[in-house]
């Protein structure tokens, strides 16, 4: 946050931006916000968890309820109060496209889907069964912890950083996929009609020989399918290799470009 927006939003506005995004103008309300919060999610988590076990959800499933509403009441109430300061920062300076360019932001989406699930019902008419996918989404809450954890902050780094590399890397694997299960399809369709019936169906394999899961439940049975699976999965062996090293390589960077700020003065940039 620069200096031009605090001037320009009002006090109380700037320090509760400043809470909420963690900044050091913060202070220590910055850092009992992050603590509180982040257990919040986590506890939000373990409810889903138990929520889905019969015998604890029948013994305290009216707790699980009153900690779902609390929950969603302090999400509410961080969400507009993000959207209400985010006036304070110049990018969203504007007192409504501003909010609207924040509101669009993933991090923003990630703290309306926490709370969507629970407001869907009283919006619109939802069927049953798309109301129960609905409460997937409050595994989103999870996402939330991208905001105070400086650990995910650090992956969040590396991704962005290294994503031409991974996108090749995906490419890759998607063609070999591709390849490697059109070339079994046409290998296998005749002995096996029903395992083998599209390139779409022989994908499964694919995806389980190329990560060398190897569930075992479709396998080639001719001489010449059996060959060239065996060469596939030994391909995938080094194939999904790519992605770890260039994460392996990322996190590496990032590390050295973290101590080479650490050994730098803030104020003079010289070297301590």
């Amino acid at each position: 946050m620069s200096e031009s927006a605090d001037t320009k939003a009002a006090p109380a506005k700037v320090r509760v931006s400043a809470v909420l995004e963690g900044t050091p103008s913060g202070g220590t309300g910055a850092g009992v916000f992050a603590v509180c919060i982040t257990t919040l999610i986590l506890l939000n988590v373990l409810a889903v968890v138990l929520a889905t076990v019969e015998p604890v959800a029948a013994r305290i499933g009216p707790v699980l309820h009153w900690f779902e509403v609390f929950s969603i009441a302090v999400f509410s109430i961080e969400y507009l109060l993000r959207v209400w300061s985010c006036t304070a920062q110049d990018r969203y300076a504007h007192p409504v496209f501003g909010r609207l360019r924040y509101a669009v932001t993933p991090m923003a989406l990630v703290d309306l889907l926490a709370v969507l699930p629970f407001y869907a019902p009283f919006l619109i008419r939802v069927d049953l069964r798309f109301l129960r996918a609905l409460r997937l989404l409050r595994l989103t809450r999870l996402l939330k912890l991208g905001r105070y954890s400086e650990s995910l902050r650090t992956v969040t780094r590396v991704i962005r950083a290294k994503k031409g590399q991974l996108s090749v890397a995906v490419f890759v694997v998607a063609i070999m996929l591709v390849v490697a299960s059109s070339g079994m399809y046409y290998l296998e369709h005749d002995a096996q009609p029903r395992t083998f019936s599209s390139i779409p169906a022989a994908m499964w394999w694919g995806v389980v020989t190329l990560t060398t899961v190897g569930y075992g439940d479709i396998y080639p049975v001719t001489t010449l399918g059996k060959v060239v699976g065996a060469m596939i999965a030994l391909l995938g062996v080094g194939l999904f290799a790519l992605p770890a090293g260039i994460l392996a390589s990322g996190f590496a960077e990032e590390l050295q470009s973290q101590r080479a700020e650490e050994k730098t003065c803030p104020h003079c940039g010289r070297e301590l």
